[in-house]
């Protein structure tokens, strides 16, 4: 059985200074270029154009990995937070690179959702050092990634058709949340923790405003250009810088409770430039910081989105309204009251009312 197409790629002769394109069937082309930057540059051109005489291609003739390509190249610099496809194109290239889109049905999907439970992280060089299992909501984004990239390409004129991704169940949203004595414990072990007091302040924000963990990490105490800051004087906190554009994510302004507020004077009084800051400059992502925090704690299934479900569920269960906990956490109503709904402490309570009233 002959090997399937590998499709499009960049090769790099030895003998030669510029890369070159090779495609089955097609002979090699130089790029013009020795910078692998501007040579992939050139390889999304070719890709963009190849086959195309006025017409589409049909989903046998051309491969995911074009498909990708084209929408990580035309679509992806367009949206707010292009990274975030950054990170499904890197899981899904090594499985659906060399297949047709004629390839994409369930089974191959199903397939894919195998290969990420035993996907392996990689150095730089390309060399595995550990495994590193996703869960299925990951699967589901990037094969969502995959399915966007397709209806893209339809609706550019690349594909004459998209297939149907097959995505995994939606899992059902996470219930952890922490009670007050765990959060103490939490915030008390981070604290106490080698060089973690910046987790204690990330902890601090997150049970007081329920903001998501990206936002949070790119506070400031004044205006700037990556990121929301607090408004000390007005009390008021804005979760996005003015040149950031708005994603589906939504991080709306929000008043600062008066107990954060006294912390955050603090720390800006102390010389702080940022909100969460480690030796005076922005952290890239508290994972491990907080991991540590939380088995000192003796805890478990905690996260930092842990800290949003916990700031709601407290809100709630003190009786505040679905429409002010929408507004406040930047959160749709209709996902308070699917999620969190029955911590509110009139939940069903008409319900409950009529099955306890005596029936005349």
């Amino acid at each position: 059985m002959p090997r399937p197409a590998k499709g499009a790629r960049l090769h790099k002769f030895k003998h030669r200074p510029y890369w070159y394109i090779r495609d089955t069937g097609q002979p090699d082309r130089s790029t013009g270029h020795t910078s692998r930057e501007q040579a992939e540059k050139a390889l999304a051109a070719y890709i963009a154009t190849k086959g195309r005489e006025g017409s589409a291609n049909e989903p046998g003739n051309i491969t995911c990995g074009e498909v990708l390509t084209v929408y990580a190249e035309e679509y992806a610099p367009t949206v707010a937070a292009p990274e975030r496809i950054g990170y499904a194109l890197d899981a899904l290239i090594p499985f659906w690179a060399e297949l047709k889109v004629s390839h994409v049905k369930g089974e191959t999907c199903r397939r894919y959702a195998k290969f990420r439970k035993k996907v392996i992280k990689r150095d730089a060089e390309g060399e595995p050092i550990e495994w590193a299992p996703v869960s299925a909501g990951t699967v589901r984004r990037e094969l969502g990634t995959l399915q966007a990239a397709l209806n893209y390409c339809q609706r550019e004129g690349f594909l004459t058709s998209a297939p149907l991704v097959t995505l995994p169940e939606k899992p059902e949203a996470k219930e952890r949340w922490l009670t007050r004595d765990e959060a103490a414990r939490l915030i008390w072990a981070a604290y106490r923790g080698h060089k973690a007091k910046h987790i204690a302040r990330f902890i601090l924000i997150g049970l007081y405003t329920g903001t998501r963990k990206d936002a949070i990490i790119r506070m400031a105490f004044e205006k700037n250009t990556i990121g929301g800051w607090f408004d000390l004087d007005h009390g008021i906190m804005y979760r996005m810088s003015a040149s950031e554009r708005a994603t589906k994510k939504r991080r709306t302004p929000a008043p600062i409770p008066r107990q954060l507020l006294a912390h955050l004077k603090r720390w800006k009084a102390q010389g702080a430039v940022w909100a969460v800051e480690y030796n005076g400059g922005l952290i890239k992502d508290p994972k491990r910081g907080f991991a540590n925090a939380v088995k000192d704690a003796g805890l478990s299934g905690v996260t930092p989105h842990t800290l949003k479900h916990t700031s709601i569920t407290w809100a709630l269960q003190n009786g505040v309204s679905i429409w002010d906990a929408a507004g406040f956490f930047a959160t749709s109503p209709e996902t308070i009251e699917k999620v969190y709904g029955h911590h509110a402490p009139d939940f069903m309570h008409s319900a409950k009312t009529a099955m306890e009233r005596r029936r005349k």
